[in-house]
């Protein structure tokens, strides 16, 4: 489990693409510490298992439905990638619970500046959209953010000068991929309501009290 605080950017040495599936070392420095080879590790959101190590770097094996389902079989060398290792569960939780597991690509359509803050839109798949809710948590290329509107085909997020420092966010422009993790709220509750044999609440929804709260 992990949290969507990214702790720094590595830097891809080696990105080997074999018959279905990849290789793929990471220079680092800070979450090396303490990493040891069986651990998981986030790379631009994506929970993978640490199978090699040294003083400068990182190796993970990349699956071919990692390869399939995420933006990874992208890298080349020299690209910056966000690394989160995975939370003390003695540790502060500051942004939500991120699993690493993606959901779907998505692309950015727009960057704006707005005061100190960049203001992205981001296009989604259709089907992610009904777990996206204005206020509500997404982990975008494996960071926390909180979702300030949502659209039919679109979401938008701030990132403050400190993410776009501290990721990749603040590198990436019009037209690139981002790794998209819905909250795994929405998901578990989705899955209990169908198993109720309804995609419903049980109860009529009151929609002028949800458009106040923001919520539609």
């Amino acid at each position: 489990m992990f949290t969507g605080i990214v702790e720094e950017m590595g830097v891809v040495q080696v990105f080997e693409r074999q018959k279905r599936s990849a290789r793929l070392s990471i220079l680092a420095k800070r979450v090396l510490e303490d990493l040891a080879i069986g651990d998981s590790i986030t790379i631009n959101g994506v929970c993978l298992t640490v199978t090699g190590k040294t003083d400068k770097e990182l190796t993970t094996d990349v699956s071919f439905e990692t390869l399939t389902v995420t933006n990874l079989g992208d890298f080349k060398t020299g690209d910056a990638v966000n690394l989160e290792r995975a939370v003390r569960v003695n540790s502060r939780l500051g942004g939500h619970l991120v699993t690493g597991h993606i959901d779907g690509v998505g692309m950015i359509r727009d960057r704006r500046q707005e005061e100190d803050a960049w203001l992205l839109t981001i296009e989604i798949p259709k089907d992610l959209l009904r777990y996206c809710i204005k206020k509500g948590s997404i982990a975008v290329d494996g960071i926390s953010l909180t979702i300030n509107q949502v659209t039919d085909r679109e979401i938008q997020v701030a990132v403050i000068p400190h993410t776009a420092k501290a990721t990749t966010l603040g590198l990436k422009g019009v037209g690139t991929t981002v790794n998209l993790e819905c909250d795994l709220i929405g998901k578990y509750l989705e899955r209990l309501l169908l198993e109720r044999g309804s995609d419903a609440p049980p109860q009529k929804v009151d929609r002028e009290y949800l458009k106040r709260r923001g919520l539609i």
